[in-house]
């Protein structure tokens, strides 16, 4: 049995635990096979392919990344102290340590805004994932000639989240152990696939004509080739870079959060996204041609990037063309290998996504702005385990969710964890500035014109993913309909606890400037 306390969690990270653990949210391995065939299929509102900016489009998310992580490092560094709380903490503390009364008066209703949008993307982005791994699962089977129906699919869901679930239990430095591992299996893997899909392309062991590969050239991967392409391309890019953040949670079992929360959050991005997803997109790009065929919905063979578009596994489908000419004809086991290595890191993603959330749950049950349920911290591994639980049938039901109904359900549900994403990275370029303008520490670079920029790019972001999803029609209109209905029921039930748990503890929303300056 569990002890029911909320004493302190341990610290046992390093910097090495800190950024693993974040670095096994943003998860490449699992994001190159999973998102590769939505940019295949991109096309804008005149039907034209934006593929051909794939690559440009991913450093234009990256750039955009890379601002938000510099705000979020900056305030762990001035806040040493945030715990579990986070962004939700950074809030706060932007505001009251501001002099005026008029300033501090917000604090409340930002750490509010901020938790709210912290929540839409923790506790839905782990449904999200729950439901592609049940998607992995079947597609492996499939490959067996076993049929997974819906309910098996249900069953995947659920019990991969409840694994997922017993793992963040037993306490963050297990967790950091898993990760750590997975991480080693995923970076491996993908070096070892990018480095086989650029012999590919150099030794041309299928006599690919020049017209037949994909880009001519590699500066044409490489250079933009149409504005609106890049931006297109960058909206979905930047839902596989999320997780860097993360790191900022794990401030209560940090050894040094001062010196090691800033560094992970920044070493978590460089390694996994200005890396990894660099050379393995750059090489998936390179070696597609046109002998690779799939089979459209109409049943006519498409090639190229036709045939990456309407394949339910492009990666898996050109690791088998790299394993066959490599490999002495063992394609299909390389490609089992490759799938083997995205469900690890779907674990990890998971995982990592689940801790980060139940922490900042966990610090708002501290501050009474949550239930008090979710601050009970297990005996024996001092983790908010009663958060885990819940978070573990919450997952479950997303997944089951976004597998029962389809690409449009799983969409829907992907877009509104990604709303909470950007409105999250949004808010805390915006508390960058208000935490230091005027103060001894002011950087008009990292605290005035980076966090400025980042605040505007993540709006960007956010009204042309909503934008294009509205204008593309058919079910991606349907999925984005669901996104804000998910995410405006989400903030109406947030709204309601917030502002009846405030009226039962006669404790004003926006205090008044007389009652700040007491």
């Amino acid at each position: 049995m569990a002890e029911q306390k909320s004493g302190g969690m341990k610290r046992t990270l390093g910097l090495t635990g800190v950024t693993v653990n974040a670095m096994a949210l943003i998860a490449p391995g699992a994001f190159l096979w999973m998102t590769f065939q939505l940019q295949a299929a991109n096309v804008d509102s005149s039907g034209a392919s934006t593929a051909p900016d794939m690559w440009t489009g991913i450093v234009a998310a990256l750039i955009v990344a890379f601002l938000t992580a510099i705000a979020f490092a900056e305030l762990a560094r001035r806040y040493p102290d945030a715990g579990t709380g986070s962004a939700y903490y950074f809030a706060e503390k932007a505001f009251l340590d501001r002099e005026k009364p008029s300033h501090r008066r917000w604090a409340r209703l930002a750490k509010f805004v901020t938790g709210w949008a912290a929540h839409l993307f923790y506790w839905v982005y782990p449904g999200v994932m729950v439901a592609f791994f049940a998607v992995l699962v079947t597609y492996i089977a499939g490959q067996f000639g076993i049929v997974i129906p819906p309910i098996g699919q249900i069953l995947i869901a659920v019990l991969f989240s409840a694994l997922v679930g017993f793992i963040a239990v037993r306490g963050i430095s297990g967790s950091t152990t898993i990760s750590i591992v997975i991480n080693v299996i995923q970076l491996t893997t993908l070096v070892i696939f990018s480095i086989m899909a650029i012999m590919f392309r150099v030794q041309n062991p299928l006599g690919v004509t020049p017209e037949g590969w994909y880009h001519a050239a590699p500066t044409s991967i490489v250079l933009p080739h149409n504005l609106a392409g890049l931006l297109f391309q960058s909206t979905i890019a930047i839902l596989i870079l999320v997780g860097f953040e993360s790191a900022t949670a794990l401030g209560s079992e940090a050894k040094n959060p001062k010196r090691d929360i800033p560094r992970g959050v920044l070493l978590s991005l460089v390694i996994q996204g200005l890396f990894a997803y660099l050379l393995q997109y750059f090489a998936a790009n390179y070696a597609l041609s046109d002998k690779l065929v799939a089979t459209a919905a109409n049943g006519t063979q498409v090639t190229g990037i036709g045939a990456a578009a309407v394949s339910s596994a492009p990666i898996g489908d050109l690791a088998v063309q790299l394993g066959n000419a490599f490999l002495g004809g063992n394609g299909f086991a390389f490609m089992l290998v490759i799938a083997a290595t995205v469900a690890i890191a779907i674990l990890g993603t998971t995982l990592a996504a689940m801790n980060t959330g139940v922490r900042i749950s966990f610090a708002m049950a501290q501050d009474a702005e949550m239930p008090d349920v979710m601050g009970l911290l297990h005996a024996k591994h001092a983790t908010p385990y009663v958060g885990v639980v819940i978070m573990v049938i919450v997952s479950a039901i997303i997944g089951s969710v976004g597998v029962a109904g389809g690409v449009t359900a799983l969409t829907g549900i992907t877009l509104a964890s990604n709303l909470g994403t950007f409105v999250l990275y949004a808010l805390i370029c915006g508390l960058t500035v208000v935490a230091f303008a005027g103060t001894h520490g002011f950087s008009r670079i990292k605290h005035g014109i980076v966090p400025v920029v980042g605040l505007l790019l993540n709006i960007v972001m956010v009204l042309t993913i909503f934008v294009v999803g509205i204008a593309s029609g058919g079910t991606t209109a349907d999925a984005t309909y669901l996104a804000i209905i998910i995410s405006a029921g989400w903030l109406v039930f947030s709204l309601l606890y917030f502002v009846i748990s405030s009226r039962a503890r006669g404790k004003a929303i926006v205090p008044s400037i007389a009652a700040m300056a007491e």
